[in-house]
């Protein structure tokens, strides 16, 4: 289809190949002898690896499907391996061709055959000398990572939009590639589109770059596979400063950029922590409703949610959260997802000290009890015990099973022990040698481990012992040595609602003129779930919570409102599922609704509301409801 430039690209590759660059020198010559731990993947990474990926692509919004060339650059680690094993799901191949002697010639190709949840593996056979492949390819219109959204869909009303989701497997779906986070690669891309739209990648790009139907983006540090990332449509850009902006549809730019106009301080926060931002650029794009997840930390471009713009930066620890994953998980990053917790357990603990350093210990204890009581909850209600530990079991069912608040909340908490016991003037530098040391790497929990006791445990034997460390790591629940937080501000919200329950004051009459977002959520998560209908109609008479613009105290509300069976919120709750993506969100309202004899008013709503949500959404919906 479109080889011209991909060929260019392969004979420039030869001519340069003796003289590569130092960086990719040292990326792919640390790796050794490397030892394959992660099952949700085909690629045979511990003999064949691949090291560069250039994508040359069609955005066909007619058939919904990207169309074009894949070409691919590895290296063998087994000298003997006579085949690169590739993941490919819903992926239609139409050719394979392999380089050798400055040619292309057609290689021997398999498929397996195809698995609901990994797809299949494309096994290409590798003649000696080759170390670049062309695979000529199409996605599917289903693809899992990627939701095309119709005008009706969007804002504007008047351009289709494209954006992906590859985390965790889901590049697969995007392109061929060894789809784990246990290899890194490199990236380039050109995308062309209808003219009127602009087409971003998570990679390096002009934000001026006229819109013109052909858009090209390099990737130069290299990135495990689900960092790769699409979004393409009727798309503005504002700049917040000289290397930090906004994207998004027109409706809502000028709201996030006021939204999100501290994250320059937010960088400069983590910088001062853990060492400079190695990435460039640093922009934001928020997405249609659509999209399941708060944020996900694409480098340099993270995708964000407009759920976040609330009007008041009461949410924007989000932006933080994928900022911070800058250092956590883009830069050092997890090799399997039994160990997501390096990932996002580091960056939760990176993103509290963030707003911290910013907002003061007050916000970031607000923030570290709400966690906790998230924790505790999702501790309850674990499918077994071993999900509760920080290392996942072998016998992890999905990579997104791994994705619970033990990863997120647990881990961070392992590092706030770590913390306390070791001191912050020898955990902070501690934490900034391990991001410099394996920066641009993929670990282990026990290479974590192993990092800790020889940079921390053998200095200071008596701080922390291996009992400890194993009862937070390979043990359930929640140890008896996690830190207690306190938050004053709670407290205070605590009598009050106490006060109120007992008929000792109105609800009016609770001043609530200062609380926070985050106040508001300790209160409506900690109401009674017997509460009567006639106290919740007085909470909702005096603070007008039905229909509330900020989405995190709205689904609090419609959660208690469920619980109590208050329903007079059901035409906003029904507004607010049909207008809402984020997972976090709709995926507890629905099992909610099920488990309180709601089912088939919800089973109605989604119905109609499913064909707006991604298609990872879909999936976990249709289980929840179909169970």
């Amino acid at each position: 289809m479109h080889h011209l430039k991909v060929i260019a690209a392969s004979l420039m590759v030869i001519g340069l190949a003796a003289c590569g660059s130092q960086s990719e020198t040292d990326t792919h010559s640390q790796l050794g002898k490397v030892i394959k731990n992660d099952k949700f993947t085909y690629a045979n990474y511990d003999k064949v690896q691949m090291t560069h990926l250039d994508l040359d692509l069609d955005v066909n919004f007619d058939r919904k499907v990207l169309d074009g060339t894949a070409r691919i650059e590895f290296e063998k680690l087994d000298p003997s391996a006579e085949e690169l094993v590739l993941d490919a799901k819903d992926l239609s191949i139409e050719s394979v061709k392999f380089l050798s002697a400055g040619n292309w010639a057609d290689a021997e190709y398999s498929l397996s055959d195809d698995d609901d949840l990994m797809g299949q593996a494309l096994v290409v056979k590798i003649p000696a000398g080759s170390q670049q492949i062309l695979i000529d390819y199409e996605t599917s219109p289903e693809a899992e990572g990627l939701q095309w959204l119709s005008p009706a869909q969007t804002a504007g009303k008047r351009h289709p939009y494209l954006f992906s989701q590859a985390q965790a497997i889901n590049a697969r779906t995007m392109a061929p590639v060894q789809d784990t986070p246990a290899v890194r690669i490199t990236y380039e891309a050109t995308l062309r589109t209808p003219p009127e739209l602009l087409a971003l990648m998570s990679a390096d790009q002009d934000p001026y770059t006229p819109r013109d139907g052909e858009y090209s983006f390099e990737m130069p540090q290299p990135i495990p596979a689900y960092l790769l990332a699409i979004a393409v449509g009727d798309i503005e850009f504002k700049a917040i400063n000289d290397h930090i902006g906004v994207y998004a549809e027109k409706y809502i730019l000028d709201a996030s950029a006021e939204e999100f106009s501290e994250t320059p301080m937010m960088e400069d926060a983590n910088a001062a922590l853990y060492g400079p931002y190695r990435w460039g650029r640093y922009d934001l794009i928020v997405l249609p409703p659509s999209f399941p997840f708060g944020g996900m930390e694409n480098p340099r471009l993270s995708f964000l949610t407009p759920t976040l713009v609330a009007g008041d930066k009461s949410l924007t620890n989000v932006v933080a959260h994928e900022l911070a994953h800058s250092w956590s998980g883009n830069l050092v990053t997890n090799s399997s997802w039994r160990d997501s917790w390096l990932n996002e357990g580091f960056t939760s603990y990176v993103e509290n000290r963030v707003m911290e350093a910013l907002y003061g210990e007050g916000r970031a204890n607000m923030e570290q009890a709400l966690d906790m009581e998230s924790l505790k909850a999702g501790i309850a209600s674990a499918k077994s015990a071993e999900l509760t530990h920080l290392k996942m079991p072998e016998n992890l069912a999905h990579p997104d099973d791994a994705f619970t608040q033990v990863a997120y909340i647990k881990g961070a908490n392992f590092l706030f022990f770590l913390e306390d016991r070791y001191g912050r003037d020898q955990f902070d530098p501690f934490l900034k040698q391990y991001f410099d040391t394996y920066a641009f790497k993929s670990v282990t929990t026990e290479d974590f481990l192993d990092y800790l006791q020889k940079h921390l445990g053998a200095k200071y034997p008596d701080k922390v012992s291996q009992k400890e460390i194993d009862a937070w790591v390979y043990g359930p629940g929640l140890p008896d040595t996690a830190r207690q937080v306190k938050s004053s501000a709670f407290d205070n919200v605590s009598q009050l609602q106490a006060k109120w329950l007992s008929g000792e004051i109105k609800a009016k009459d609770i001043p609530t003129g200062n609380w926070s977002t985050h106040e508001w959520l300790h209160f409506l998560k900690t109401l009674p779930d017997n509460l009567s209908k006639p106290k919740m109609a007085e909470l909702d008479k005096a603070f007008r919570l039905t229909g509330t613009k900020n989405a995190e105290t709205a689904f609090a509300w419609y959660m208690q409102a469920i619980k109590t069976d208050y329903r007079a919120v059901m035409p906003q709750l029904r507004k607010f599922l049909m207008e809402v993506g984020r997972g976090k969100f709709i995926y507890r309202l629905y099992a909610a609704l099920k488990d309180n004899g709601k089912e088939t008013w919800a089973k109605n709503v989604y119905s109609q509301a499913r064909n707006g949500y991604h298609p990872i959404a879909q999936r976990r919906i249709d289980a929840i409801l179909e169970k």
